[in-house]
């Protein structure tokens, strides 16, 4: 959904701890199995996990185009936030917050676009894109639980 401007949102609770959800996020093998939209997978050519490292991979879609991608780590607070700067492409930010409650984690994902024109062509592909990247998130974190 779209909040304030430039800005999309998308929220999920999953029946795991938020310390296996953090680890989904924070290890380059489990990050690629899940990041993207349904359908597309990922080669990670550099993950520098640390404020001011690297992120490079590439998107692989299902109709064989691939998207490189770069990104740079702007906060780790484990196990509580990741913020990442997309800086190919579209330029936006990504704020991935995770909350704990009564053993269950809501993953909070908060895509703000730099630019007002970038967020209006890619609002209504990002809504469903983002939705399928917390799908395919909650089938990793179930296989990780049990």
């Amino acid at each position: 959904m779209t909040i304030g401007e430039n800005e999309l949102l998308a929220t999920r609770e999953y029946d795991v701890p938020r310390e296996i959800v953090f680890r989904a996020w924070t290890t380059p093998d489990l990050l690629a199995q899940f990041w993207g939209p349904q359908g597309f997978t990922n080669t990670i050519h550099e993950c520098d996990m640390r404020p001011g490292g690297t992120w490079l991979f590439t998107m692989h879609g299902p109709d064989g185009v691939d998207y490189p991608n770069h990104n740079v780590f702007v906060e780790i607070v484990p196990p509580e936030r990741i913020v990442i700067d997309h800086r190919s492409g579209h330029e936006f930010r990504v704020t991935a917050t995770f909350e704990s409650f009564e053993g269950r984690t809501r993953v909070t994902f908060r895509q703000l676009f730099k630019k007002k024109e970038e967020f209006e062509q890619a609002k209504l592909i990002c809504i469903e894109a983002n939705e399928q990247q917390l799908d395919r998130l909650g089938k990793l974190l179930a296989e990780l639980a049990y």
